[in-house]
């Protein structure tokens, strides 16, 4: 089929270079000029492991194209799918701006009965809002059709073909069966349901993972207090089918696009309905806590940070992704600036767009090991690879104190301490070596 996908973010773009490599054709609609010529060219304005050969592949094929131009880009068009930024207002509400914005072009450009299919995650009750409007605008027929992405950052290209299912939300049967058989190559169990049912779905998903993160990380902080290991923990509760060991990793909280907006997102949702979300307010407010308590073990290890070098291992959300919304890097090292101390910091990928969110005075380095040279302590906050393959020993190799602050629980406790580290994680004991 010909279709049409508009925003070429993290879901647009994926979803449209997964669509047409399952033989769809697929134009792809791109308001910035320098991002579709880049696209032309197979350059990808994200990275993702995989989308890169899959673009170049699809656009060598003749299947996969990409436009600045609506008219051209929805002609002949078998379905339209909106995959456009839905970000966060202050006061914590989907910002729909931009779907607003393509409601009202796409209302001048087309010419047939058209489904509209939002992959952006939305508001309860905006596909409503949203056939209304193009419809006020139009003599043309359109049913919108409620498609939500479940595209994990870093593993997103594996998700569009290996994924646990498929929501297709619609009132209409005929525009619900469309988006099936457009989807029905991948091979995805396929959940049918109404509009609002779906939108609603993938609020839900992402606030209970959300949430699940939070529920361990305070468990982890009990077990500091009472002397228990939170990974025996995790471990004996992941056994439970009904609760499974999946988000139960404590650490120092998520981050990304979807996990802290769409929780927020939730909780405006459900006061404006009239519902009290009490529970999921505490999640957020966990969650913005536990992203600094690494800080804090390291105030009460130094007590003053002033004049101290520390290494921060990591700087985006998540391994696999340049994406620095809403890391826990961006609060640390604002407290470590904030209390007078230098930041030497390492990223495989993410310097780049950290640069023009960190503060000026962060240094940063090629290496784990530069960035580890003559530093007083380190903070582990992203499980790349390349950090949580690292031979312990170049931590007392390299820096004055081999002490590491690990948010991610990257190294086992015997690993530290027969590397002479001395090592605070996560809802674990301490390592502290003896003094000789």
């Amino acid at each position: 089929m010909n279709i049409t996908v508009i925003g070429t973010g993290y879901v647009g773009l994926v979803t449209g270079v997964a669509l047409s490599e399952v033989g769809h054709t697929v134009t792809c609609i791109d308001i910035d000029e320098t991002k579709v010529e880049n696209l032309r060219k197979g350059i990808s304005p994200i990275y993702e492991p995989g989308l890169e050969e899959l673009l170049t592949k699809n656009i060598e094929g003749g299947r996969l194209f990409f436009t600045t131009s609506y008219e051209e880009g929805c002609r002949d068009t078998d379905a339209v799918y909106i995959a456009v930024g839905t970000p966060q207002k202050e006061d914590g509400t989907a910002d729909l701006r931009f779907v607003e914005a393509v409601a009202r072009e796409l209302a001048d450009v087309i010419e047939n009965e058209t489904v509209i299919v939002t992959k952006s995650t939305v508001p309860i009750g905006t596909n409503d809002w949203l056939q209304e409007l193009v419809s006020s605008l139009t003599d043309v027929s359109v049913h919108t059709v409620s498609n939500p992405e479940y595209l994990r950052e870093g593993s997103a290209v594996k998700d569009a073909f290996e994924g646990d299912r498929i929501i297709i939300g619609a009132d209409n049967e005929k525009a619900g069966d469309l988006i099936e058989a457009i989807q029905r190559p991948f091979g995805l169990p396929v959940y049918r349901t109404d509009v609002r049912s779906a939108e609603m779905i993938k609020y839900a998903a992402n606030a209970f993972l959300a949430t699940k993160i939070s529920y361990i990380n305070e468990i982890a902080n009990l077990c500091e207090k009472l002397g228990a290991n939170v990974e025996d923990v995790a471990e004996g509760m992941g056994m439970d089918h009904r609760i499974g060991r999946a988000f139960l990793n404590a650490g120092i909280g998520y981050g990304g696009s979807c996990f802290p907006k769409d929780t927020k997102a939730l909780t405006n949702i459900a006061y404006n309905a009239g519902h009290d979300f009490g529970m999921l307010e505490e999640v957020v407010i966990v969650n913005e806590r536990q992203q600094l308590k690494l800080v804090e073990q390291a105030k009460e290890r130094f007590g003053s940070l002033k004049g101290k070098k520390f290494a921060v291992l990591g700087l985006a959300f998540k391994p696999n992704t340049d994406d620095m919304r809403e890391a826990a890097s961006i609060k640390v090292i604002e407290q470590l600036i904030l209390a007078g101390a230098k930041v030497a910091a390492y990223d495989p990928i993410a310097v780049d767009n950290a640069k023009s969110i960190l503060p000026e005075a962060v240094e940063y380095m090629d290496t784990p090991e530069e960035a580890l040279t003559r530093a007083d302590a380190a903070f582990l906050l992203t499980e790349w690879d390349q950090v949580k393959g690292l031979d312990l020993s170049v931590f007392p190799n390299m820096m004055n104190e081999p002490i590491l602050f690990d948010g991610r629980n990257c190294f086992e406790l015997t690993e530290a301490k027969d590397a002479g580290l001395e090592y605070y994680s996560i809802g674990r004991a301490a390592v502290v070596q003896e003094k000789v």
